[in-house]
């Protein structure tokens, strides 16, 4: 089977692909990246005006004037330059209602070029969008990631988000829809929203290559290492304000008992070699489930702070934890974090969880063969192929 695979945000379809290809599959990635430069096979990276100092300089210009982004319009430049290389696919899968980062009226027509010319269209519900987002200002989740902009509108995150919400999305998001065969929500907090929706198929779970992520026994000697990597743009969406506040009492609470580290902004395989070395990884307090970081840090025995609602843990059937269930509330991760600080031994044993959890649940290969069944059950659409 040949399969594109469209758009990459945190390593998600690569591990599918990896998956896919050990199971005698053609796969191609084509995306956008941003500073953590995950591979593809086709980048429609906007590199002219984005790293050319003067015409990035001219671009900044231009969007103040005009709130245009010519960056938007080389995206689909570079996509449609490379056209015929993305036709003939038995399978397009979109990581997103907007997947190439484009202008909305310009991912429409890349995204209409695509379903034109392949076989079966697929969605996979892994990020922001029209209908998660919806579920959201409908108030449904106790919490989400517009919980910080209830306090504070203007944080750099809300309007990101809140875009899926408005009229031009609204319509890519339908645009999409009638010309997919299914949306694949990969956790709870997209499976939730998406609960009875015609076009949901059950959950399956991120791919990790569990080969490349290997499992390394925690050996606490002198300190317990504590890790914390800030993206910066999304710095109130995760919840970091949080575990920075709790990070400093914890410091002060156990100054020779723990060592903190922290980054900001750096790229994947900076990131990856950081936190090698640490016991705790804090993630995000905005989740119901874990998103691609913490399954990683997961797979290699971390005890990560994250999502764990009790959706999660009922929908896998835990009855230990195998993560920490972080929450918005500064002093339940003090506790937390002190608990496992005053208990190792808790420390090594949710660590031997977390693998086996990510062995059995996320493994690439079976969650790939998971999407290889799901695709293939469904057979061609007449409804598909229609223009922009």
């Amino acid at each position: 089977m040949r399969i594109l695979l469209v758009g990459e945000y945190s390593r998600f379809h690569n591990s599918l692909k990896e998956g896919l290809v050990s199971l005698g599959h053609q796969v191609v990635i084509i995306g956008d990246n941003d500073f953590k430069n995950y591979p593809l096979d086709i980048s429609v990276y906007a590199k002219t005006c984005k790293e050319h100092y003067w015409l990035n300089k001219i671009r900044q210009v231009i969007f103040k004037l005009s709130k245009i982004d010519v960056a938007q319009i080389e995206v689909a430049y570079r996509f449609f330059k490379n056209r015929k290389k993305l036709v003939g696919f038995d399978v397009v899968q979109l990581i997103n209602e907007y997947p190439l980062q484009s202008t909305v009226f310009l991912e429409k027509k890349m995204i209409a070029y695509l379903f034109k010319n392949n076989k079966k269209a697929f969605l996979v519900s892994c990020g922001d969008d029209y209908i998660s987002v919806k579920h959201m200002l409908e108030g449904h989740f106790k919490y989400s990631v517009l919980t910080p902009c209830l306090a504070n509108p203007k944080l750099d995150h809300c309007k990101y988000t809140l875009r899926y919400a408005t009229k031009s999305f609204k319509k890519l998001h339908h645009y999409v829809y009638q010309n997919i065969l299914a949306v694949i929500p990969a956790d709870m907090d997209y499976a939730i929203p998406l609960k009875n929706h015609p076009q949901a198929t059950p959950l399956i779970p991120h791919p990790i290559n569990t080969a490349l992520n290997q499992y390394s026994p925690l050996h606490i000697e002198d300190t317990i290492h504590i890790f914390h990597g800030i993206n910066t743009v999304n710095y109130y969406k995760k919840g970091n304000d949080y575990f920075e506040k709790a990070l400093a009492i914890i410091a002060q609470k156990y100054p020779n008992q723990v060592t903190i580290t922290t980054t900001r902004s750096v790229a994947y395989s900076q990131y990856i070699q950081r936190y090698n070395q640490c016991h705790i990884l804090l993630d995000q307090v905005f989740s119901y489930d874990q998103g691609f970081n913490a399954l990683e840090a997961m797979a290699k025995g971390k005890v990560v702070f994250t999502g764990a609602e009790t959706e999660f843990t009922e929908h896998f059937n835990l009855t230990q934890k195998v993560c920490i269930n972080a929450l918005p509330e500064v002093d339940y991760l003090v506790d937390q974090l002190s608990y496992l600080i005053e208990n190792p031994h808790e420390i090594h044993a949710i660590s031997q969880r977390a693998r086996a959890f990510i062995e059995q649940e996320h493994d690439c290969i079976k969650v790939a063969q998971k999407y290889l069944t799901t695709w293939e059950q469904y057979p061609l659409n007449p409804v598909l192929n229609r223009p922009a």
